[in-house]
């Protein structure tokens, strides 16, 4: 009988010595022979503080009432089994008929041919969405249309051109200090608007392997100018947690690796993922930091409340990215509502994107002022904490490029003439030397200037 070196009893924080480095691969190898759910530990230093019924997210009200009139028959205990919702995914239009009454326009885009994209939801997710309105925000996002068919000028099947800046398979190499990690083509939700179309979804086996994962990681070793490391996909936290560990111990042991990031929606589509028992691994690996995909306040539930607490609780810094989408989240009052809910969660708004000009995506993406007017919306209205960066990445692989609004307006001799968020002009005394007293004097007073 061969002994399982991947058994959660006695567990140990993750060692860099040569012995544990060999257990560990051993352990990968054989989560990659069997992903199985985590065992239940019997070590009595391990057993958990809380009230075993706290590990068990309750539902908000929306999605109860979903689960009791749709899957009557599963338990509260496998509807938070973050394996069963990915198994019970509505993947055809037989399963989401019986969820929302689909309108012609989807109806033939999920049936027709061409689309880069599959459709999958878990059921979490499905719960949130309305079953009567196309329209939607939540819908419109995950349930394609025949817009995706249509490919307008300048949109890409890569549009950031990140297979140019591929010096191995699956590693991206844009910034100096930073590379991007690719771990995984699966993500339990996918997103109509998504940047690696090209890429995910396109079957249920992970292709980036272990194999590639170690020939990305050799190379990182070799590259003393990283010090930046972002595991993203698919979504990095629909591995396994021993896959995760693999990855993350390998990077710790990289001297000049400081920080590791993870780019996920996972909190938000399927936050029965966000266990204590990962949560429990993952703060061995710190610095750690975390960057979560929300589009809008709906997605705000009681169970994403709970899963960024978790994630929070361990330690891990939690930002949001927001993609700008049309019809969806492109209004003031929407996007102030979600990055006042996250706050109020504890994720910090971080990026918000212009929509990449992926193939069929042009009825998601608004003009470039629509931004603008939703951070001066923002900007002097709520607290700074609250106020993304608006972002354009750009095409063809040139990175993020910040975009704001018009705050300089021009200069009136040494003085720069100054917009604040409510449309009043100032002047900021900005001469590069002051020669005495008298040319110190104030010579105006600011807030008379309109």
């Amino acid at each position: 009988m061969t002994e399982n070196l991947c058994s959660t009893e006695d567990y140990e924080p993750p060692s860099t010595k040569p012995e544990a480095v060999a257990v560990t691969n051993r352990c990968v190898e054989h989560a990659l022979r069997e992903d199985e759910a985590p065992q239940k530990t019997k070590n009595p230093k391990l057993r958990p503080l809380r009230d075993p019924s706290s590990y068990t997210l309750k539902e908000n009200p929306r999605t109860q009432a979903f689960h009791r009139r749709f899957f009557p028959e599963v338990t509260s205990a496998q509807w938070n089994d973050w394996h069963w919702q990915i198994r019970n995914r509505i993947t055809s239009i037989d399963k989401l008929e019986r969820m929302i009454r689909l309108y012609p326009d989807e109806r033939r885009a999920i049936t027709g041919e061409g689309t880069a994209l599959p459709v999958a939801i878990t059921p979490y997710y499905a719960s949130l969405l309305d079953e009567d309105n196309p329209q939607q925000a939540l819908r419109r996002t995950v349930v394609p249309v025949e817009g995706e068919y249509l490919c307008s000028p300048g949109e890409a099947d890569d549009p950031l051109g990140e297979e140019k800046n591929s010096p191995v398979p699956g590693l991206v190499h844009r910034y100096p200090d930073r590379v991007l990690l690719l771990v995984t083509e699966f993500c339990s939700t996918y997103c109509r608007y998504c940047t690696r179309s090209r890429m995910v979804g396109k079957s249920h086996k992970q292709h980036l392997d272990v194999e590639q994962w170690n020939r990305a990681i050799s190379y990182i070793e070799a590259t003393p100018a990283v010090r930046d490391v972002l595991l993203s996909g698919g979504d990095p936290l629909t591995l396994s947690d021993d896959k995760l560990e693999y990855l993350l111990s390998r990077l710790r042991r990289i001297p000049h690796v400081e920080i590791v990031r993870i780019g996920t929606k996972i909190p938000v589509v399927l936050p029965h993922r966000i266990t204590y028992a990962l949560t429990r691994k993952l703060k061995h690996y710190h610095p750690l930091m975390m960057s979560i995909h929300f589009t809008h306040p709906d997605e705000l539930t009681s169970e994403t409340q709970e899963a960024c607490t978790r994630l929070a609780d361990a330690g891990i810094p939690l930002g949001s990215q927001t993609v700008l989408l049309s019809g969806v989240n492109d209004r003031v009052d929407i996007m102030k509502r979600l990055v006042h809910g996250l706050l109020r969660i504890r994720v910090r708004p971080y990026y918000l994107y212009q929509c990449d000009p992926i193939l069929g995506s042009s009825h998601f993406r608004t003009p470039v002022e629509k931004g603008l007017e939703i951070i001066q919306g923002l900007r002097g209205h709520t607290t700074g904490y609250a106020v993304p960066s608006y972002v354009i990445d750009a095409p063809g692989g040139g990175g993020k490029i910040p975009l704001l609004p018009e705050y300089v307006i021009g200069r009136d001799g040494s003085d720069l003439l100054l917009k604040n968020y409510q449309g009043r002009i100032f002047r900021y005394p900005d001469s590069k030397v002051c020669h005495g007293p008298e040319g110190c004097e104030p010579k105006f007073d600011a807030g008379e200037i309109s």
